[in-house]
């Protein structure tokens, strides 16, 4: 059975037994607690919380997810992977144990033919947390199951929570009996490759405190309601139904080996352990990689992106080691996208913007090898030059860190150069990067418990919003917030939370600021400092009390600051305008990838490889204008996700939207976005539109800025403000301030040259003497000294040449230094009987490279390079005496 069927029948089961299809997340779901969607339940965390009332009594979805704990053992066991599937059905206060049990029991093991996975119920095993009696005696009743069939388990196996104070509940796993030729009897406690757990029933009925049941401690309390949260492993059960091994074996991951194995002329399985490893590493990074960039993460160096980046680049590095080396993710990315996109069409859809994001990836990493490689060798000099066999872990993690470099790669390189590697240093360098990265990570993870104060105005029902129709509204104070705790009032000064019944301000999302306003009353006044959505339903109004006191159940006016509005609109429908602009001019893989807006003020993140030309600017500028100028209409329609992409309208990477969406058009097809924000209602509203400037924000990925309104009309204002003073400076008239201005800059570049031919001769001029005052070490002629500051590279060259020279037939070197602020540049130079005698510029390098933390390397005859430690000059000198024999 194919796993895209598997999938369908899954959903169709639980369709048909009342549940509602709910659409996977986005892998860059907003929760501060995770950095990529990691299980099935994440989207429905508000309803599980109690945060929010859920819209369904039950609930189904298969969900994409990527775990990226253990990225370093993908590979060696065919048990790890970074993207899966997880098909699950939830319950909201609806069913609970001996629903999920009979569901999840009927449909693996119904008949194909009746819609059914047919598993063989005998081969079927269940285990239950240690004091679930009522979940043991379920499995013997609905299923049938023998009690030895049954086994009982401790909560570091059998309790599910967040890993944070919230939702858990003890569970129950279905496991599948492969067989004595996969391992030890005794059911799954025994042996979890033989017994493979393919389906979690989750009883969410608890809630946890600070310690979690896992370790064995009480929860604090019950949920209002008993929840079902399960997740089944759909690339689990695909190994099973096609009757292979493991999931590299499926019809979905296989096809990426097979893809490898024809590019290298390896064969996957042919006895190589290592060779499989690769294998493996290519098929799974490639679909994660795949996934990643369709749902907006673009290549890094923090965070989602670094990920990403890892993942990338050790597919390139596996793909290497096979042999292969020309470029290959494209390859890779049409082949994913061939076996993935009958469930994710996005795959196809936007398959030129994902391989394009692959392709520049590659070609980084590619370059990087290169610099990368050129560090390593002066390492690895170094440490020969010392005596040691080791490279130290320090270099090691740096390598990892600042280059991308795998240990493995480095360990090979070390190995050809017959050294080995300090793995405890890089392990433990990368363990402490790891504990500041969950510290990090620890400090974030306030979302969830911070918003539990909210749940009893969640129960009372959303927030109304009124800010399309209206900027004014009458309201009721539903609860005051400060300091995470209710209060019943707040008096002058005070700073507090305002949860209201309805309001016309908006909210900050989707790139939009906060409506600026007040909230007034008989003798009150509030100033709003901030609106944020709680779970997406309820708007919370920090504010200022101005005067007077707050009262909870007070009757209050909610005004929004009318001139905020009208910028806030400009800004938000000129995001539009610009993002329709930039697709129009660059073409629709140009796709937006994150937004800021508010008034007067736009900055739009775009998938993008490369620099925007002056002439790209101007025309993106240009068609932003005209359409401006065309005075579009600017429409509102409301419709599902479905019809939304019938119309072609344009979803947001890590956006996440309702059962009805809100669909914006400028200008009909022309610009068509899901959009929550306040726009204005025909395109000339929006006022001049000024791009700023256009720059990089990581590989991939560009931002452009620009003002609109009377902001960009200011900045214009600005602009020949300067332009009319520098032309009265220059006493020409505005048009030719541009020549007037080239042509004092090529006196001025004139007049450097000039200069420095002049300290060109003066160098020069030293050399003679330089040369007759070499120190003479074992029979070589060292000339080692500080030049001048500031001399640069070139200069310093000339002058190492010109008494490299003057020392004759003599074996002799020259070393000069030269400082500018807190650099060092320096030249090496030896004369042919010095390299006669075996002296070599390139290899005295490393020599003195690490008292001025230098970087560079050369020749025989020329070496050069610079260094970050401008103190250490007089130890190089020093360095490369002894170097020479010297004392």
């Amino acid at each position: 059975m194919q796993t895209h069927e598997i999938s369908n029948r899954f959903l169709d089961h639980f369709k048909r037994n009342g549940h509602t299809q709910v659409p996977s997340a986005s892998l860059i779901f907003e929760d501060p607690n995770l950095l990529f969607v990691n299980a099935g339940m994440v989207q429905f965390k508000p309803y599980f919380l109690g945060q929010a009332p859920a819209p369904w009594p039950r609930a189904t979805s298969v969900q994409k997810c990527v775990r990226t704990g253990d990225i370093d053992e993908v590979g060696k066991t065919t048990r790890h992977n970074t993207f899966f599937q997880m098909a699950g059905n939830f319950s909201f206060g609806d069913y609970f144990k001996a629903g999920a049990i009979e569901l999840a029991w009927e449909l693996i093991t119904k008949s194909v033919g009746d819609g059914g996975y047919g598993l063989d119920p005998d081969r079927l095993w269940a285990t239950v947390y240690n004091d679930d009696d009522e979940a043991l005696e379920l499995w013997r009743k609905i299923a049938g199951l023998p009690e030895e069939r049954i086994q009982r388990r401790d909560g570091l196996d059998n309790y599910w929570d967040m890993g944070v104070p919230g939702p858990g509940g003890p569970c129950s796993e279905i496991y599948y009996d492969r067989g004595p030729e996969h391992g030890r009897d005794g059911g799954p406690v025994a042996d979890e490759d033989r017994y493979l757990e393919i389906w979690n029933l989750v009883f969410m009925q608890d809630e946890r405190g600070e310690q979690s049941p896992k370790q064995g401690h009480k929860p604090i309390g019950s949920l209002p309601t008993k929840n079902i949260d399960t997740g089944m492993g759909i690339e689990r059960v695909a190994t099973l139904l096609q009757g292979v091994e493991n999931v590299y074996e499926t019809d979905l991951v296989r096809p990426v080996i097979g893809k490898a194995e024809e590019m290298s002329g390896r064969r996957y399985g042919a006895g190589n352990a290592v060779d499989d490893v690769r294998f493996r590493v290519i098929a799974d990074h490639a679909r994660s990689g795949m996934m990643l960039i369709a749902d907006g993460v673009t290549p890094g160096n923090e965070a989602r992106g670094y990920v990403l980046r890892r993942l990338l680049r050790r597919i390139v590095r596996s793909v290497r080691l096979l042999g292969v080396n020309e470029p290959v993710l494209g390859e890779f990315a049409a082949v994913v996208r061939d076996t993935m996109s009958p469930s994710y069409p996005d795959l196809a859809n936007d398959f030129p913007r994902i391989e394009s994001v692959m392709r520049k990836e590659e070609e980084a990493f590619l370059a990087t090898l290169v610099s990368g490689s050129k560090i390593f060798d002066l390492a690895a000099d170094q440490v020969k030059a010392d005596g040691r066999a080791q490279l130290p872990g320090d270099k090691a993690f740096q390598l990892h860190d600042t280059y991308g470099f795998p240990i493995d790669l480095t360990l090979e390189m070390a190995a050809e150069k017959g050294l080995s590697v300090d793995e405890t240093g890089f392990r433990e360098l990368m363990a402490e990067q790891r504990a500041r990265a969950k510290a990090d990570a620890a400090s974030r993870k306030t979302g969830h418990g911070n918003q539990t104060v909210y749940r009893d105005l969640l129960a009372q029902g959303p927030t109304e919003f009124l800010g399309y129709e209206t900027l004014s509204a009458e309201a009721t104070v539903r609860g005051l917030v400060r300091e995470g705790a209710r209060v019943r009032s707040a008096s002058e000064g005070e700073i507090v939370e305002v949860v209201l019944d309805r309001t016309p301000l908006y909210a900050e999302s989707g790139g939009q600021e906060s409506d600026a306003g007040t909230i007034t009353a008989p003798g009150v006044e509030l100033e709003v400092l901030d609106v944020q959505k709680v779970a997406r339903k309820l708007w919370v109004h920090q504010v200022r009390v101005r005067s007077g006191e707050i009262v909870e159940g007070q009757s209050v006016e909610a005004l929004v600051d009318a001139e905020w509005r009208i910028g806030a609109r400009q800004g938000h429908s000129g995001t539009h305008v610009v993002h329709a602009a930039l697709r129009e001019v660059l073409g629709p893989t140009a796709l937006q990838s994150g937004s800021y807006n508010k008034p007067g003020y736009l900055r739009l993140d775009f998938a993008w490889g490369n620099a925007l030309s002056p002439e790209t600017r101007s025309e993106i500028e240009e068609v932003s204008n005209l359409a401006v100028r065309k005075d579009l209409p600017v429409r509102v329609v409301y419709t599902d996700m479905e019809g939304a992409q019938d119309l072609g309208a344009v979803a947001l990477f890590g956006e996440t939207y309702d059962e009805t969406v809100r669909v914006i058009e400028i200008g009909g097809p022309w610009s068509r976005e899901l959009c929550g924000g306040t726009h204005v209602e025909h395109s000339s509203q929006i006022g001049p539109i000024t791009l700023l400037g256009e720059s990089s924000v990581g590989s991939g990925s560009r931002r452009l800025e620009a003002y609109v309104g009377m902001d960009a009309m200011r900045f214009l204002a600005k602009e020949r403000a300067l332009v009319q003073n520098l032309a009265a400076m220059l006493k020409v008239p505005d048009a030719e301030v541009p020549g007037r201005v080239e042509a004092l800059l090529d006196r001025l570049r004139n007049a450097e040259k000039e200069l420095e031919k002049l300290r060109a001769g003066q160098l020069l001029s030293s050399a003679g003497d330089l040369a007759d005052k070499a120190e003479d070490i074992n029979g070589t002629a060292l000339v080692a000294l500080k030049a001048p500051n500031g001399v640069s590279g070139n200069d310093l060259r000339t002058l190492a040449t010109e008494v490299r020279n003057r020392l004759g037939t003599r074996p002799g070197v020259v070393a000069l230094f030269s400082v500018d602020g807190d650099k060092v540049s320096f030249v090496v130079a030896t004369t042919s009987t010095a390299r006669d005698a075996g002296i070599a510029a390139g290899k005295l390098v490393p020599s003195f490279s690490s008292a001025i933390e230098a970087r560079g390397g050369g020749k025989p005859d020329m070496a050069q390079g610079g260094g970050t430690n401008a103190n250490g000059v007089d130890e190089a000198v020093n360095a490369l005496r002894r170097a020479l024999g010297g004392s």
